[in-house]
């Protein structure tokens, strides 16, 4: 075999051989990490002491997943706030995205060596090389396009869903109760963020930490602003009814700009279509006969 036939082995088989690997491989410290806390919980339950425990078991550690260790710490933070505005979807894990991206990488750079192995050139190695490296930034773009519309999801409907916990709170009900009820009453992302932020207090969170637990997560401006009124409101000891109601007006009044700033915009992004494939169109439609007829009548007269 040939030196670029070893090179295009090694390229694929190891590799793959890694991902595999990565795959497959079971962690156990993990697995020894969760079970040294639910024995924890089962021994506090009995009355047990909680060093009484295996040492072994409790000096477990959990490992660090094999895809975080061989990406930089900041571009994976970086990925994991992403994934949060987008939802963390439970098919795209972190761990699996990570190893996705290489992987993704790999197949494309693997196609592309078959393909100009034949014929070798300086612009096709460099074609391949970009092409990878777009493949291996794919997920990213996916992962960030579906968080901005989560975003603009989030953004139309904030209005409605502090005007359902306004109706709420003046009914009657406790704030908490009234974000459980706009939750349950609503299907987009706002009313699974809201439910998630009373499962986070339910399970021990503070109501601060739960707020802007939410208000990083989704990262929209507008829904920020709410919450930092909210945990204003419940510092300093003002009405709840009175802050929503506040809210909700400014959110409808931005709702409105919003709209009109699209309106306005509209014209400059229909300028270019209408110059370049509606008008030509327009010009030979209309101007097409009358030019043949007078290139008929110029031959006619010569």
């Amino acid at each position: 075999m040939t030196t670029m036939a070893w090179l295009i082995v090694g390229l694929i088989v190891l590799p793959c051989a890694f991902l595999v690997w990565s795959l497959v491989a079971v962690d156990r410290r993990g697995f020894a990490a969760v079970r040294n806390n639910l024995g924890r919980g089962l021994r506090l339950a009995d009355g047990v002491p909680v060093g009484t425990g295996s040492s072994s078991s409790a000096d477990a550690k959990p490992s660090i997943p094999l895809g975080m260790r061989l990406t930089p710490k900041g571009y994976t933070g970086w990925l994991d706030k992403i994934l949060a505005r987008a939802g963390r979807p439970a098919r795209l894990p972190l761990e699996r995205v990570l190893v996705a991206k290489p992987a993704l990488a790999l197949v494309v750079g693997v196609l592309g060596i078959v393909t100009v192995i034949k014929s070798p050139s300086p612009q096709s190695v460099l074609f391949v090389v970009l092409l990878a490296a777009l493949a291996y930034f794919v997920p990213d773009i996916l992962i960030h396009g579906r968080g901005a519309e989560r975003q603009k999801a989030i953004e139309l409907e904030l209005p409605n869903t502090l005007d359902q916990m306004l109706i709420s709170v003046e009914a009657g009900l406790g704030f908490e109760t009234a974000m459980a009820r706009a939750g349950q009453n609503g299907k987009g992302p706002l009313a699974a963020e809201l439910m998630r932020t009373l499962q986070d207090m339910q399970v021990g969170r503070s109501r601060r930490d739960a707020y802007l637990g939410m208000a990083a997560r989704t990262d929209v401006p507008d829904l920020r602003s709410f919450v930092r009124a909210v945990v204003q409101a419940d510092v300093y000891g003002i009405a709840i009814a009175n802050v929503l109601r506040a809210q909700a007006k400014q959110m409808r009044v931005k709702r409105r700009q919003r709209a009109e700033e699209k309106a306005m915009k509209l014209p400059v992004k229909v300028l270019f279509p209408l110059m370049f494939c509606i008008l030509p169109v327009l010009f030979i439609v209309i101007i097409g006969p009358a030019a043949i007829n007078v290139m008929k009548n110029f031959v006619g007269a010569f």
